[in-house]
């Protein structure tokens, strides 16, 4: 697969994710503006009807005022004060004869279901008449009374109108019964919240304050209604209430809104290493091509030479030149080492694809590995001027290890080395051993090379990477060989990482393994 490709395939993923996050983002701020909505129009409707109930307390207590001061005047003003209050309160009459005997009792009147009670045959007549005009001055003293407590309940409202809106608002209100009022209605439509109110009067002054409010509200979240919504607008009277706990309400109605980032998260994460697996196996099947077009090119030098040389042994005249034949014998070995030394690198190749090194482990001192690897590295180090220092700090060295594996581990690094030598420079190498604080025995290979640059110290343990130099390669190589030291080591179940020499100059590498004891 070309990069273009993966990069047209990671922008479309990328594209996608993106817009199924910006719809799950709309569409959880419309439920949420939604529901903010909904709650502030179940608040202004309670308090309607807390505005509402208020009112018609306050018209309760002027009628009923007006209507007991009203009552007095009427029954110290009328005439026959006994006699309306027996009919009117009592809804009873009685008639009596002259001498002061009932002769006939009425009623419920005010059904007009009469019951008589006869006392005398002979004042029949008398008792008629008596009843006709008792009725005639009832009824008369009914319409009075009608028109007056129209009249009267006229005289209610005109005050309703013009007498409460003069008075202040803390002689209208009783904040206690308010607060009764708002608890119940918000309970009543589902708001069983903590709330604070407040009263506020016509000249904009808080008068009231149910409690304190701990952090500044946001001007949004105060819900303000007019406590008396009859009252002219230069003289009315507010009322606010604050929710301190509003945000968590709503919140809490949108419960799929925590799944909902989880699983985002876990799908950005997934795209995320998606993308870095194919571009890393791109990367790697890259590497893996060039290393066996190189692979090719070095293996067709050493089998045409030895085919060449094998040719040449056919020939009876080189045969008899003992000089011509050494040569050629020479060459021979040499080009089966360079054969034997590729296969090698194919094998280590097939190590990392087996992802596990099949280690035969032994207790090896390290100080005498190190100095058998020095001994026989020296020569080759002297043929270049070079110099080959041996320092054996460590007091404790008895490790568990693989002798051949890390064997081939400090000859890599020794030889690497020697590879990368600076020319007009004599090499010195040095090798040093010694114990930290934590049971673990220290290997460091120090040279002063042509070194490594910073940002590549990390990157030269992966397979098939090299240290970029343009197009000149003054050194062949695959990029396997610290890939193998890495693995080797970790395989010891130790560490490998790579330093600058001192003073920027040349190469340092410590290889860190656990002791026999730890």
């Amino acid at each position: 697969m070309r990069k273009s490709t993966i990069w047209l395939l990671a922008c479309v993923m990328a594209f996608a994710f993106a817009g199924l996050l910006f719809l799950q983002v709309k569409y959880v701020s419309i439920i949420l503006k939604k529901s903010s909505e909904q709650f502030n129009e179940t608040v202004k409707r309670s308090l309607h009807q807390v505005s509402k109930n208020l009112e018609l307390d306050e018209t309760r207590e002027y009628l009923e005022e007006d209507l007991r001061r009203e009552d007095n005047n009427y029954l110290r003003n009328s005439q026959n004060p006994e006699e309306i209050t027996q009919a009117i309160t009592q809804q009873k009459l009685n008639i009596k004869d002259a001498d002061g005997n009932n002769i006939m009792q009425i009623e419920q009147l005010h059904s007009f279901s009469q019951k008589f009670q006869p006392l005398s045959s002979l004042d029949k007549k008398q008792a008629a008449n008596n009843i006709v005009g008792t009725s005639h001055d009832l009824q008369q003293s009914l319409k009075y009374r009608l028109k007056y407590q129209g009249d009267l309940m006229q005289l209610v409202l005109l005050n309703l109108l013009n007498t409460p809106n003069q008075k202040p608002i803390q002689e209208r209100v009783d904040f206690k019964k308010l607060n009764n009022y708002l608890k119940t209605e918000f309970i009543n439509n589902g708001l069983n919240l903590p709330f604070i109110f407040f009263v506020i009067n016509k000249d904009g002054k808080t008068v009231y304050q149910s409690g304190e409010i701990k952090k500044e509200p946001i001007a949004s979240d105060i819900i303000t209604y007019v406590l008396f919504p009859n009252d002219p607008p230069s003289k009315q009277n507010y009322l606010k209430v604050y929710f301190p706990t509003k945000g968590d309400y709503i919140s809490s109605s949108v419960t799929f809104i925590v799944p909902s980032v989880l699983f985002s998260l876990i799908l950005l994460v997934t795209f995320i290493f998606t993308i870095y697996i194919v571009f890393r196996q791109k990367r790697l099947s890259e590497m893996k091509n060039d290393f066996i077009n190189n692979m090719t090119h070095e293996l067709k030098t050493p089998v045409s030479t030895i085919s060449l040389a094998a040719q040449m042994l056919k020939d009876s005249d080189i045969t008899k030149s003992p000089d011509v034949f050494r040569h050629i014998s020479g060459v021979i070995n040499d080009e089966t080492k360079r054969l034997g030394f590729l296969v090698e690198k194919v094998l280590q190749m097939s190590l990392f694809e087996r992802q596990k090194a099949a280690l035969k482990l032994k207790e090896v001192d390290a100080n005498d590995l190190v100095i058998s690897v020095a001994n026989t590295f020296a020569l080759k180090v002297e043929k270049y001027d070079g110099t080959l220092d041996v320092d054996l700090q460590a007091v404790d060295s008895s490790i568990y290890v693989d002798e051949m594996h890390i064997t081939n581990v400090l000859f890599n690094l020794m030889d690497n080395a020697v590879k990368y030598r600076r020319p007009e420079v004599p090499l010195t190498l040095m090798v040093r051993t010694w114990n930290d604080n934590n049971g673990k025995l220290l290997i460091a290979v120090e040279d002063n090379g042509i070194g490594i640059k910073k940002e590549y110290l990390k990157k030269v343990f992966d397979r098939f990477f090299r240290v970029p130099t343009g197009n000149v390669h003054d050194v062949k190589g695959f990029g396997l060989g610290l890939a193998y030291v890495r693995k080797i080591i970790e395989d010891h179940k130790g560490t490998i990482r790579a330093e600058l020499g001192p003073g920027n100059v040349g190469t340092k590498f410590i290889i860190t393994l656990p002791l026999i004891k730890s």
